[in-house]
């Protein structure tokens, strides 16, 4: 067992009068990351892990070592009122790996920087501590779907929370079902060559220092046009999560707590391959006004950190605003992208109604081209109409849609909207 080895590992480094051999001590991990890890690297894995598969495990090696007891703080550890055993530090990792030998303590500090793939990949990490501290004090972090990975070799999708503020969206639809203008469907499919192609011009053809690391894009229309759809249909088209931040657990009246907030979704979602969707962006990526008090100040501070960290971002984001006018000017500057969603035609409401419409149901073509040339309704809206008429001639025991039954849908959809319907 990997933990077993660990263990002998740690106590022959410690007690040289030892007998165990671990020299066959392998690293479990290279097939579940895909990815080769080094000796060392294993190591720091299955000593972040320990606690969580067998807990006191430094505990029981603590009192073997040191039957006396007594403090040592050169081994670093935390306990808390919820977790009585041993959770390792940076300082533990450390000691095992380096004991007194300066050289080797220095080098274990590159395990634990953002350039290395622990951090880049959110596979473990240091916890943050308070000002003045020393770094590698911190309890290292194991997220829980590394953990999910590491233990059952599958990945677990973050869950829904102050520390996650972000919900995965998903589409049953296809391309097909997007009803949309030519140019809009154009300049979508540049979003998909730069998903498709991206590793190939910034590694291959060796574009990196030319391209910015992530894909930015603003999706700007009416409600109901198919915004959240794209966004839903990139993801589904490329295996890529789409995460749909939710503003309500974002944005805070406390200084300085929004910035924490999307960090947290910044920090997981790097070399993720995951999209992130700000929908009604406006609300955070709002322009930035005169300085007349400290609220404007701050303000003018938040929208400053999104500019920053959406730049260096190396994914694809993805803002969607109802007014692009209402989106900061330096943002639309550093977009790859800006789509226009506009409101279906004639043409397209036509076909819109026509694949809304179950096949075991009956409309007549003509009320269809009727509804379509007289009543301007987005996507969203002909699927609330078609929903609404099912209803009632399920309920009448009928398998054919009347013009009563478009007129009265449509008069609901308007007065959502507190549009003024007139009888055509």
């Amino acid at each position: 067992m990997p933990f077993q080895n660990l263990k002998k590992y740690i106590l022959q480094r410690f007690d040289p009068k030892r007998k165990e051999s671990v020299n066959s001590f392998q690293n479990t991990f290279s097939e579940v990351l895909k990815r080769e890890t080094t000796h060392e690297e294993g190591l720091i894995i299955l000593m972040a892990l320990a606690p969580h598969i067998m807990p006191g495990f430094y505990d029981d090696i603590l009192k073997e070592l040191y039957p006396d007891g007594g403090e040592f703080p050169e081994w670093g550890g935390v306990k808390d009122d919820t977790y009585r055993s041993m959770q390792p530090t940076g300082e533990t990792i450390q000691y095992i790996l380096g004991g007194n030998d300066m050289k080797k303590r220095l080098a274990v500090l590159d395990y634990f920087n953002e350039n290395h793939w622990f951090f880049k990949e959110q596979l473990l990490y240091i916890a943050p501590v308070n000002e003045g501290m020393p770094f590698m004090s911190g309890k290292v972090i194991v997220p829980p779907e590394s953990l999910h990975l590491l233990m059952y070799g599958e990945e677990l999708k973050p869950r829904f929370g102050p520390d996650f503020p972000a919900k995965e969206i998903t589409t049953k639809m296809e391309w097909e079902d997007l009803v949309l203008n030519a140019q809009t469907f154009e300049q979508i499919h540049q979003i998909r060559l730069w998903i498709k192609h991206k590793h190939l011009l910034r590694n291959d053809w060796g574009m990196a220092k030319r391209m910015a690391p992530g894909y930015k894009a603003l999706f700007c229309g009416p409600s109901g046009t198919g915004k959240t759809l794209t966004a839903s249909l990139l993801g589904k088209e490329f295996d890529r999560p789409v995460y749909r931040i939710d503003l309500s657990q974002v944005i805070s009246k406390y200084i300085g707590e929004t910035e924490k907030n999307l960090e947290k979704v910044f920090i997981r979602a790097e070399n993720k391959n995951w999209i992130l969707f700000f929908d009604e962006a406006d609300s955070l990526f709002g322009k930035r006004s005169t300085t007349r008090s400290a609220q404007d100040r701050f303000a003018n501070q938040s929208v400053s950190y999104l500019l920053q960290r959406i730049e260096y971002f190396n994914g694809v984001v993805i803002l969607a605003s109802n007014y692009k006018n209402n989106i900061d000017q330096a943002f639309i500057r550093r977009f790859n992208s800006i789509i226009n969603f506009i409101k279906p035609n004639t043409e397209e409401r036509f076909r819109l109604w026509e694949m809304a419409i179950p096949t075991n149901i009956e409309a007549h073509r003509e009320i269809l081209l009727q509804v379509s040339e007289n009543y301007e309704l987005t996507g969203a809206q002909i699927n609330n109409a078609i929903a609404y008429c099912c209803l009632q001639i399920a309920e009448d025991n009928r398998a054919e849609l009347s013009m009563e039954d478009f007129l009265k849908a449509i008069k609901i959809e308007f007065n959502k909207e507190e549009k003024i319907f007139v009888k055509l």
